[in-house]
């Protein structure tokens, strides 16, 4: 047998590995979340559930291997070389897709990733054997691939996040009407009744949807609880009720906590136990591919001609290879980074505070929250007054002061993310209904934040966005796997040995490419968080503040310049850098300006004067780094357009304007790093200097018009930019005004 098909399984096996990570690192938010969200034990005791969960699903998983192997086509119509082929796209597609996902924070259907991916690979496959011979067409595709599978996921998708979003906003308005926001008193008297249905819903879950089709679950046994599932409810009900009664009144120990770790545990069980399919199905495929092929070989068949009818067999997967694909996915939820991305995205859009928002605002979500807002106050004309005070009273958040550095949400939310998504995953599963846990956990959560007034008038619109960017991604997905993984398909059909290095290559490449743009994000957002999650005694507001804006005015400076060299060359590439990093240093500045009450907070214990300087000091940032993306962005539009680039006239009076603004900033940053302002009256002089030289390039402007020596466009470009530089050399001097009053206190 040809020694490419053994290259071709080391790769398999390398994307395997590569795959639990970067699969892990999306769906451990799947069970993650709730716990953490609600901070039901310190990380450590939720990654050790997790972890216990995952290396038991693991174990027993092996049931599930066939949907990798003749879920969605023929394999008996596929020769080896082809399955090999098919199998080697799927895994660049995913690995390559999950990652790019991850490195963004959103969380994706890794069940969408891989059906998609073996639908486009397969097509690919299955349309060059069908131009190869002579007496098929495209008529005779149906014959290699089970469309009917995909259509199924497809609508799948469509029920479970519309039942999963509806059924979780339900249950927990319910929920809070009972327990409102101050549940310590009633859960005392009902929490052993409310963790016993809970647990109820998640034993439900853990046994059929985790255990059913595993090796640890007999067949015959299931059939008798498949039989008396209504009695083995009520008598679980009965037990937990009991047992949480005996806890709560005898150990005084917060049942709550306890039923969000189960729940996690069985969400772990579960996700290990059907999804690792998803992550080395296709490898282990591949593996057995490569051993029938080689039995075949040895015993003289050509396997050019060897069809794979054996992979439509019975499954019985390596329990040693199971194993090790569990341990790696808890070694991943130990310590992949971006499978806290992925968690903080659906965190953040459940939090019960107001603060930044990841995500801005569309015409969608605008159109959403003012429709509600409408039905809203149309409806509450029919409800007795005494019953909205009433509901009013319920939703009364806690205060501040009691909820300062808690958790985005509390527990009660948290098993009513846990307990509804255990149900609804259990019960499609037991109805042979296919959906994805990703969906349904997230669209539950998301529906109890909604019942929870988590997304209040001034969140909605950008939660929503955050919602509708993630349910868009999850259908971009099945798209994407589609389509790449025809492409590549292709490519290694045509391009033989020499595709299948380069696309090796390439997925390296792009993977280590991902890693460094997400270090790189990490650090760039751990910087900025440093001085908001500093403790008191740690905190230098003061200090943190100075070096924060010298780091900017540092940065604007080099922008500023950068664009007008980039006007000069009209060199687009450079222009579009110099827009995208502009546009970043105003989305922190203004995401700064959310950030004022924790840090105002720290600054009463030691000075409230101060706070107001603070204030204005983040004004102003902001307003610098607004006049900055005004200059960078009509600069790259004008460039970008193939407009007509600036006059030597005009590019001569902004190198002058340059020259003046760097000096300034450089006089700026210098008594800002030595808080010495005796040089002040000096700056302000050479700013008033170049307000008289930007006058003087107006005026010059106006005679190259009247003249007729630039055109419209250019002119209007540069007017822009004289008008934008003094703005931002104005509001920089606001600026320092502000801060300098931030450290000594005394008027200029």
């Amino acid at each position: 047998m040809d020694n490419i098909y053994l290259v071709v399984l080391v790769i398999l096996m390398a994307l395997a590995i590569s795959a639990l990570i970067v699969g892990v690192s999306n769906d451990a938010v799947n069970f993650l979340n709730s716990a953490l969200g609600s901070k039901a034990a310190p990380r450590y005791v939720i990654l050790l559930v997790a972890s216990a969960g995952i290396l038991l699903g693991s174990i027993f998983s092996s049931g599930m291997m066939e949907v990798a192997r003749r879920g969605v086509f023929y394999p008996e119509n596929f020769y080896f070389h082809e399955m090999m082929m098919i199998f080697l796209t799927v895994m660049f597609t995913n690995v390559i897709l999950l990652d790019i996902f991850n490195t963004f924070g959103l969380p994706t259907s890794t069940t969408v990733s891989l059906v998609f991916g073996l639908l486009g690979a397969a097509v690919a496959v299955a349309m060059v054997k069908i131009w190869g011979t002579a007496d098929e067409n495209l008529g005779h595709l149906p014959h290699y691939i089970n469309s009917g599978k995909a259509l199924g996921i497809i609508s799948g998708i469509l029920v479970s996040v519309v039942i999963a979003f509806v059924t979780g906003t339900v249950v927990m308005y319910v929920t809070r009407v009972i327990f409102s926001f101050h549940y310590q008193r009633a859960f005392r008297y009902i929490g052993p009744l409310w963790c016993g249905i809970a647990l109820t819903a998640i034993s439900y879950f853990a046994i059929f949807k985790g255990l059913k089709d595993t090796a640890i679950m007999p067949h015959e046994l299931m059939t008798w609880m498949n039989d008396h599932t209504s009695r083995l409810m009520i008598y679980c009900f009965v037990g937990w009720t009991v047992l949480m009664g005996l806890i709560q009144y005898l150990f005084r120990i917060n049942i709550l906590k306890l039923t969000v770790l189960a729940g996690t545990l069985s969400l772990a069980l579960a996700f290990a136990g059907n999804d690792l399919v998803n992550f080395i199905g296709v490898s282990v495929a591949g593996f057995d591919s490569y051993n029938i092929a080689s039995e075949a070989a040895a015993k003289g068949v050509d396997i050019s001609t060897l069809k794979m009818s054996a992979l439509d067999g019975a499954v019985a997967a390596n329990p040693l290879i199971l194993f090790i694909g569990g341990l790696i996915m808890v070694i991943t939820i130990w310590f992949s980074k971006k499978a806290r991305s992925v968690s903080d995205t659906e965190i953040n859009l459940a939090r019960q505070d107001d603060g930044a928002e990841r995500f801005g605002s569309t015409a969608l979500s605008r159109a959403i929250v003012r429709g509600a807002v409408n039905f809203n106050k149309k409806f509450v004309k029919y409800v007795p007054e005494r019953a909205q005070r009433f509901i009013e009273r319920r939703f009364e958040p806690m205060a501040i002061s009691e909820t300062e550095d808690k958790a985005p949400f509390d527990l009660i939310r948290a098993t009513v993310n846990l307990s509804v998504a255990s149900i609804l995953i259990a019960s499609a599963t037991s109805l042979r209904l296919p959906l994805s846990t990703t969906y349904v956990t997230f669209m539950v959560a998301m529906g109890s934040s909604l019942a929870d007034r988590a997304w209040g008038r001034e969140s909605a619109v950008y939660r929503i966005t955050g919602v509708l960017t993630v349910i868009s991604g999850w259908f971009l997905t099945a798209v994407i796997a589609f389509t790449v993984a025809f492409v590549v398909g292709m490519l290694l059909m045509y391009g033989g040995n020499i595709a299948i290095f380069a696309l090796a290559a390439v997925c390296a490449f792009i993977l280590f490419q991902s890693k460094v743009l997400f270090s790189r994000r990490q650090k760039q957002a751990a910087a900025r968080e440093a001085i908001y999650k500093a403790d008191d005694k740690e905190l230098n507001i003061i200090d943190e503040s100075t070096q924060e804006i010298c780091n900017a005015m540092q940065t604007m400076t080099k922008l500023y310049s950068d664009t007008l060299e980039g006007l000069a060359g009209e060199d687009r590439r450079k222009l579009k850098d110099t827009m995208r990093a502009a546009e970043q240093m105003y989305q922190e500045a203004h995401e700064r300006k959310y950030r004022l009450l924790p840090i105002l907070r720290k600054l009463e214990a030691n000075n409230i004067d101060t706070g107001h300087y603070y204030v204005q000091v983040a004004d102003y940032v902001n307003e610098v780094a607004k006049a900055l993306v005004h200059i960078t962005r009509p600069s790259f539009e004008h460039i970008d357009n193939n407009h007509e680039g600036l006059s030597a006239a005009q590019l001569s009076d902004l190198q002058e304007i340059n020259a003046s603004v760097s000096s300034i900033y450089d006089e700026i940053i210098r008594m800002l790093q030595t808080k010495d302002f005796s040089k002040l009256d000096e700056t302000l002089m050479h700013r008033d200097q170049l307000f008289e030289t930007l006058a003087k390039a107006i005026k010059n402007q106006i005679y190259r018009v009247r003249d007729n020596a630039s055109s419209s466009r250019s002119s209007m470009l540069y007017l822009e930019i004289i008008n934008e530089t003094k703005t931002m050399v104005l509001q920089s001097r606001n600026l320092l005004k502000a801060q300098k009053h931030f450290i000594s206190e005394e008027d200029i």
